[in-house]
């Protein structure tokens, strides 16, 4: 039942995943004066998460919003196919999603985090499963994705990841990014290694696959092979991390966000990650410093969300081919070639595209010279639908 006499706040997100967590904190931190409300279902800020992002990922004004939730940072990383390994001497930084819930829970009143589902929005009330309608000037939702999108054709990543206990160490001082040197199983797979300390591993097992079907069982075991091929003596594990996440090869953006919902989004409710790697970190801190920053806290609030969601969805045309060539032009096994080639560019370019700031020049670069898939199936991939 509506409250006789609601409270009114100013903005209210609904959705306390990484995109909702980042803007509350940014809101709190840049306009204080904001009677904010953060609505989340779970009982953690951030579910069960590790995001991982690049240094050159991050725009120096908008650094301050990250840098107190990383917990680990390496100067380099590596990147394992079967043809070459190679080293990048750029950052790579690490947050847990416990970091984030401790800092939105720090920056907020208890009372500005509510644990509730939400049933409807409007652009400025949200109705709650107990019945209960909270009023604001402006509502943002943040919930993230429903599967498959609506209008978005996708393949997808999935994965499990599990952090091991090594005592007598891994012997690793840096990450790997990518080791595609393990069977490709269920289309294009690698095992990615986080080294928290000596002696603590994570170590995640993903695929780029067909289906959204998840065999947790079967991908921990994988990761125990993969342990016992690299000689650890696994004594423990923890920090258990599953997940299926879409990556768009087109669409139709009208269709994902129709011109007629005028409720504000952000995150991946709004499309804002990155089409091939369903990278989404780059995305949110961009998009809460500019909510922070920039915004209008009112009804207007959804247009102008959609119209950062459209431009971005305009700005991913080249992103989502590469989806395509992915997908489409090469076989599920062979698909690694594709990114062992794309390994051998240039670092600065490597860093630009995970970044989402891929220049003119660097398409080109990208797609210069034979491509290491069927060339008439590559051809096929470029003329489908953006």
């Amino acid at each position: 039942m509506d409250l006789a006499s609601p409270p009114l706040h100013s903005l209210i997100i609904v959705g306390g995943g990484l995109a909702g967590g980042l803007a509350a904190l940014a809101i709190a931190k840049h306009r204080p004066d904001v009677g904010l409300t953060l609505v989340e279902a779970g009982k953690a800020i951030g579910g069960n998460h590790l995001w991982s992002f690049f240094d050159t990922d991050v725009a120096d004004e908008a650094r301050e919003l990250v840098t107190p939730l990383v917990a680990h940072r390496w100067p380099g990383y590596q990147v394992h196919f079967p043809a070459h390994r190679r080293h990048l001497a750029q950052g790579y930084n690490s947050i847990p999603s416990e970091r984030l819930d401790a800092a939105v829970r720090a920056a907020l009143p208890p009372a500005a985090v509510v644990r509730a589902a939400a049933t409807a929005l409007t652009p400025t009330s949200v109705t709650l499963d107990d019945g209960q309608t909270l009023h604001a000037t402006a509502v943002l939702d943040a919930r993230g994705l429903s599967a498959p999108p609506a209008g978005l054709t996708c393949g997808w990543q999935k994965f499990v990841g599990q952090q091991l206990t090594i005592p007598q160490g891994h012997g690793l001082a840096e990450p790997i990014v990518m080791d595609a040197t393990v069977d490709q199983a269920d289309g294009y797979r690698f095992v990615y290694c986080l080294p928290f300390s000596p002696t603590e591993m994570f170590v995640e097992d993903t695929y780029y696959s067909d289906t959204p079907d998840l065999a947790p069982d079967r991908l921990a075991e994988r990761i125990t092979d993969y342990a016992i091929t690299a000689g650890w003596q696994v004594a423990g594990r923890s920090r258990f991390e599953t997940g299926v996440l879409p990556v768009v090869m087109g669409g139709d953006f009208a269709t994902f966000w129709p011109a007629n919902d005028p409720v504000a989004r952000a995150g991946a409710c709004a499309g804002l990650f990155h089409p091939l790697t369903s990278y989404s970190l780059p995305d949110a801190v961009r998009f809460a410093h500019w909510l922070a920053t920039e915004a209008v806290l009112d009804m207007t609030l959804g247009p102008a969300t959609r119209a950062r969601a459209q431009a971005h969805w305009h700005g991913g045309a080249f992103d989502r081919l590469l989806t395509r060539m992915l997908f489409r032009a090469a076989d599920p096994p062979l698909r690694y070639r594709i990114l062992e080639r794309f390994y051998r560019l240039p670092a600065p370019l490597i860093a630009r595209f995970y970044s989402g700031r891929n220049s003119l020049g660097d398409r080109v670069r990208i797609l210069a010279g034979k491509p290491p898939v069927s060339i008439g199936r590559a051809l096929a991939a470029l003329m489908e639908p953006k």
